[in-house]
């Protein structure tokens, strides 16, 4: 279908980022460009700020819960997009308090180092390292050991399937559902979709390829599974998955095809391409109605039972 009205007037309020900024410029551009997207901010029953200890350093991070006093809940740790270069606690703020309300159930929201100050695999080590301190503390948290889903959009959607990934190996923690919001899942090559979608919908082929140059710039390292879960030999025997995926996005293409490879190796995935849509969605929320329709799918994969 047509590129969505919706998505249309979110470009259009959007505008363009400048490209003659340092990185601490360019966040706060970042950030002061989507806080005006956002939706309505749910009040949650508990948030706070923590630092988790980690062997890299303590990796800042802020805990929502939906009810106060019940009974231990499903968590969903949650890694942000900004192509492991930008976005903040602050900016997901509003995304991971309606999935806490939306899911009845906890969030962690994680502040892995970003690039380029920290390049690969500094955020693959805080992503892990934050899932492990959350099952170990399971019981200070109130929350379900068995029932932990691990998410993310964009950059934050490559963490998660990679964590996930290296649950399965080193078996320190469960993971029972993994969220998937346009995952980057191979940074080795380009899929038909980076030229389809080059240019005109917020995120561009160019800037991927500079995040990419940022985060991981030797390019052997970039067919490591842990930088692009892609290219792991066997998806056998991880846990389930939702991946969702946007018509007019330059991940598309690769979106789709890790879905499939995860739905061939018996892994029970739901694959759901919002029509119309470009990458960004889920975070304009103000906007795009699309961005709750995607909240609603989330949330009900964490409430459903276990």
């Amino acid at each position: 279908m047509p590129l969505h009205p919706q998505a249309a007037l979110a470009i259009q309020r959007a505008g363009d980022l400048p490209t003659d900024l340092s990185p601490g410029e360019l966040r706060m551009a970042y950030e002061r460009q989507r806080l005006t997207l956002l939706p309505e901010k749910p009040a949650v029953a508990v948030t706070y700020q923590l630092s988790i200890p980690s062997d890299y350093g303590p990796i800042p991070a802020r805990f929502y819960r939906a009810d106060k006093d019940a009974a231990p809940c499903p968590l969903l740790v949650y890694f942000h997009g900004g192509g492991f270069m930008l976005g903040t606690l602050a900016l997901y703020d509003t995304a991971c308090r309606r999935l806490a309300v939306a899911g009845r159930c906890a969030v962690l929201s994680v502040d892995y180092r970003l690039a380029p100050e920290t390049q690969y695999p500094g955020a693959v080590l805080d992503a892990y390292a934050a899932t492990r301190w959350a099952g170990d503390h399971a019981a200070l948290l109130n929350i379900d050991p068995g029932r932990i889903a691990v998410g993310g959009d964009s950059a934050g959607g490559n963490l998660a399937a990679v964590v996930a990934q290296m649950a399965q190996d080193r078996r320190e923690f469960a993971v029972a559902l993994q969220v998937l919001i346009y995952p980057m899942t191979d940074q080795s090559r380009e899929y038909p979709s980076y030229q389809r979608n080059a240019a005109g919908y917020m995120l561009t082929t160019k800037a991927l390829h500079w995040f990419m140059d940022n985060y991981i710039p030797d390019r052997n390292d970039r067919l490591d599974p842990m930088a692009s879960p892609m290219l792991r030999p066997s998806l056998a025997g991880l846990p389930p998955a939702l991946v969702i995926s946007a018509e007019f996005d330059p991940l598309v293409d690769e979106n789709e095809a890790y879905a499939k490879r995860l739905t061939e190796a018996g892994v029970a995935t739901d694959y759901v391409c919002f029509a119309g849509m470009i990458h960004p969605f889920f975070t304009l929320g103000g906007v795009v109605e699309d961005a709750a329709r995607a909240e609603a799918l989330i949330a009900a994969r964490l409430r459903a039972p276990a």
